[in-house]
């Protein structure tokens, strides 16, 4: 039996998990205090839900069940938390002259491009990007710190993920854009290789 599949879903007060058929399938919808989110359950994948917990069954042992037996199970649970609590990611912006602001529905990006980048901010998460202040003495190089939260685990860690790759934190002076507690191995230059 999957290790993870076999764990049972605590149900936190306020989550509604409801299954529906729909065609030759089910479809599970998780509401809560955030919102709503909704899975297909794949073929042989069925739900037990006793009092405040679930647990997720598979109809036999095959290769293929025993791998959506754990898959399903987290991402069930990624929902119940989702609607719960929600998610949140913190990226740090990183270099001189680089910066990012919200600007209506976009997230504006200066990294020291020759353009700004925008990125469009989907209806289901919210970003907000502030300023950090510089400290005099002390080592925090922090320009901005742009925060992406929702209700969806996946689509909360693919905006981070592209916001990233707008510029990933470079080796020699560790510019870019980092997830904060990211850690950064900072090679030596020409000079300091001696």
């Amino acid at each position: 039996m999957s290790r993870i599949g076999k764990n049972p879903i605590t149900i936190p007060e306020g989550v509604n998990i409801e299954t529906m058929a729909k065609d030759d399938s089910f479809i599970i919808k998780v509401k809560g205090k955030l919102g709503e989110l909704q899975y297909k359950l794949n073929n042989g994948i069925n739900l037990e839900q006793e009092d405040n917990t679930l647990k997720i069954i598979r109809s036999d042992d095959s290769k293929e069940q025993r791998s959506l037996h754990g898959l399903t199970r987290a991402l069930i649970f990624n929902m119940v938390e989702g609607v719960s609590k929600g998610y949140e990611k913190v990226l740090e912006v990183i270099g001189t002259g680089y910066s990012a602001e919200r600007v209506g529905p976009w997230l504006k990006l200066v990294l020291g491009y020759s353009h700004d980048i925008l990125i469009e901010i989907p209806d289901n998460l919210t970003v907000e990007a502030e300023a950090v202040p510089r400290s005099r003495g002390g080592r925090s190089n922090v320009q901005s710190l742009i925060k992406v939260k929702g209700i969806s685990k996946e689509d909360v860690g693919k905006l981070s993920a592209e916001i990233r790759h707008c510029r990933p934190p470079e080796n020699y002076k560790g510019k870019g854009i980092r997830y904060q507690g990211e850690y950064v191995r900072i090679k030596a230059g020409k000079a300091g290789a001696k």
